[in-house]
């Protein structure tokens, strides 16, 4: 069984999208329409923006989407799913994929979510920092001992735990991951603690967008990131979409979920290849690729 999967924020880079633009009139078509509902040209600065300019969320998440979306969408006859999930806001991605969402609603929601998490970061300075090399269980409990917020975020692969919290909570939990044996324990530069209780405004502003969207009943099942379960039911999909925001992302969950369920190649859709290192390191035993 085929499954495609689709990135988050970070999979980025200067002149994304334009040999789309430039070589299939469907895609510049939906490039053009997602000028039009942002209100801004995001083609100017995906095709021809710094590194700095694609580093603004309102720019980072809608550019990846665009990307990931209308590249599915080019692939035509050919793009025939039998499962799909997306790594944080590749989730957006995969559910305009798998028509539970509609392009324009999609890309409304990512807007909308990038703009609310960009609101709470700068309400309450924060960080991640990916732990590596240490046992899920053992970053899970030096988290819970720390008398500040810091959860784990991102389930990313076996040995790969992308941690969330203050800025102080980040800094006890490295040193403390560190003397526990972690391999490495790296800050990343991000703009705030994604996938933690320091997120709970923008879930709350984003919750009310996403409940007024219509939702469909998927083409495939879809694995989302808050469960790591196949949902294919709307009103489910939607409750765990709100849910996302807060809770950690349950990536290597979810591969090993459709492996389970009979997902033997994995294709990675939009920029980047990280999602493809990922499921290698979950399993040696399927195909992996990019679209």
């Amino acid at each position: 069984m085929k499954a495609y999967v689709f990135p988050g924020q970070g999979a980025q880079f200067a002149g994304m999208g334009k040999d789309l633009y430039e070589h299939s009139p469907l895609a510049k078509e939906m490039f053009e329409k997602a000028n039009g509902i942002l209100g801004f040209r995001i083609t100017d600065l995906m095709f021809g923006g710094t590194d700095e300019d694609l580093r603004q969320t309102k720019v980072t998440q809608p550019a990846i989407f665009l990307h990931s979306v209308i590249l599915a969408a080019t692939l035509g006859e050919s793009f025939k799913p039998d499962m799909v999930a997306g790594h944080s806001l590749g989730e957006f991605s995969a559910l305009v994929a798998a028509k539970a969402l509609s392009f324009e609603d999609g890309l409304r929601l990512v807007s909308a979510r990038a703009l609310a998490m960009q609101k709470a970061c700068e309400k309450e300075p924060s960080t991640m920092a990916a732990i590596l090399g240490l046992d899920d269980l053992k970053v899970e409990e030096i988290c819970r001992e720390i008398e500040e917020v810091v959860v784990p975020a991102n389930y990313n692969s076996p040995g790969q735990l992308v941690i969330s919290g203050s800025l102080r909570g980040i800094d006890i939990a490295c040193e403390k991951l560190k003397a526990a044996g972690a391999r490495r324990a790296l800050p990343l530069k991000v703009g705030g603690a994604f996938h933690s209780p320091l997120m709970e405004p923008a879930r709350i502003e984003l919750a009310e967008a996403i409940g007024n969207t219509q939702f469909s009943q998927p083409v495939c099942p879809i694995y989302q990131n808050a469960t790591a379960q196949r949902v294919t039911d709307p009103g489910q999909i939607r409750e765990n979409l709100i849910a996302q925001l807060t809770a950690p992302v349950l990536w290597t969950q979810i591969v090993q979920n459709m492996i389970a369920d009979g997902g033997t190649e994995f294709v990675e859709v939009g920029p980047g290849n990280v999602l493809q290192g990922l499921i290698a390191k979950v399993s040696k035993d399927v195909l992996v690729s990019g679209a």
